[in-house]
């Protein structure tokens, strides 16, 4: 039987299947490495359990980090919705390598710019995200305390698409989740009480239908690192889309844009049509996957 990973705790799973059932199911022996949003083949087992038999091929798989090792925690996601806000001051270095991460996997990165309602740390925030408006990302202004008019500028990104919902711990990531979906606390407290982990979720990841449309979103817990040790130097450079037309003009076909001579991108750089902040953070991103890789 097909279905689709709503929720992972350990080696246990929730597995939504196509006829809307959910079973908890579990792998056999040592085989993990699944995650939110995988699509399984599983076997039943009794009335609403089942072991997970394989898991098919993944459009793409999102990581996370800490400073011990990187994590997957989501995978076949269409859209990434990166949560900032006014206030408390939001991670500029976050942001920007989750952005690298949603492009160098083929996903299209939105930010939502939450308490727009606290009118004070605005310009700053406006201002830090400038860089991102002129890479043509959609950066939307929004509030909780105005949830209607939340819902009738999310709703429409979000049909029809398997949606990831990421920020720091304090941006409100949660307070969207529930004008968005208001009984994703219940499902949240009922996955729980069955895995036995007690009401402290919040660590988890979890797949929610959007009830009065098709679409998922997946919402992951606050984390401090966006996983991107798992990516080569190509895929690096796929995670900054104003490179890719300078790339072209390269002399060497594995330039890494750093030091070679006849390099497009350093040309496009020194011609101000690349922001120096940019080739910094490729620069530090490339730099430390080289030297986690040597280690």
């Amino acid at each position: 039987m097909k279905g689709r990973v709503i929720s992972a705790h350990g080696r246990h799973y929730s597995v939504e299947l196509e006829n809307g059932q959910t079973r908890h199911c579990y792998t056999r022996g040592k085989k993990t490495g699944l995650c939110v949003g995988d699509y399984v083949l599983i076997k039943p087992q009794g009335a609403d359990e089942g072991s997970i038999e394989q898991t098919l091929e993944r459009q793409n798989l999102l990581y996370r980090s800490d400073e011990m090792r990187s994590k997957q925690f989501a995978a076949n996601v269409d859209q990434l919705l990166i949560v900032v806000a006014t206030e408390p001051v939001f991670s500029e270095d976050l942001t920007a390598r989750a952005l690298t991460g949603a492009w160098s996997a083929g996903i299209e990165p939105v930010i939502l710019l939450n308490k727009c309602d606290l009118t004070q740390g605005l310009d700053r925030a406006l201002e830090t995200l400038q860089i991102y408006r002129e890479l043509d990302v959609p950066i939307i202004n929004c509030s909780i305390f105005e949830p209607e008019t939340l819902k009738q500028t999310l709703l429409p990104l979000l049909k029809n698409k398997t949606s990831l919902l990421l920020g720091q711990s304090g941006m409100g990531k949660s307070s969207i989740l529930n004008v968005l979906i208001p009984n994703a606390k219940a499902h949240t407290q009922e996955h729980s009480v069955a895995l036995g982990t007690g009401k402290h979720t919040t660590t988890s990841t979890r797949l929610y239908h959007l009830p009065s449309q098709e679409g998922c979103l997946i919402d992951s817990p606050g984390f401090q690192a966006f996983g991107l040790h798992h990516l080569n130097q190509t895929d690096i450079a796929n995670g900054f889309p104003e490179f890719k037309e300078h790339i072209e003009s390269c002399r060497f076909y594995n330039c890494t844009h750093l030091h070679e001579p006849g390099c497009g991108v350093l040309t496009a750089l020194a011609q101000g049509k690349i922001s120096r902040k940019r080739h910094e953070l490729y620069e530090r991103i490339l730099l430390e996957n080289q030297s986690a890789q040597r280690y």
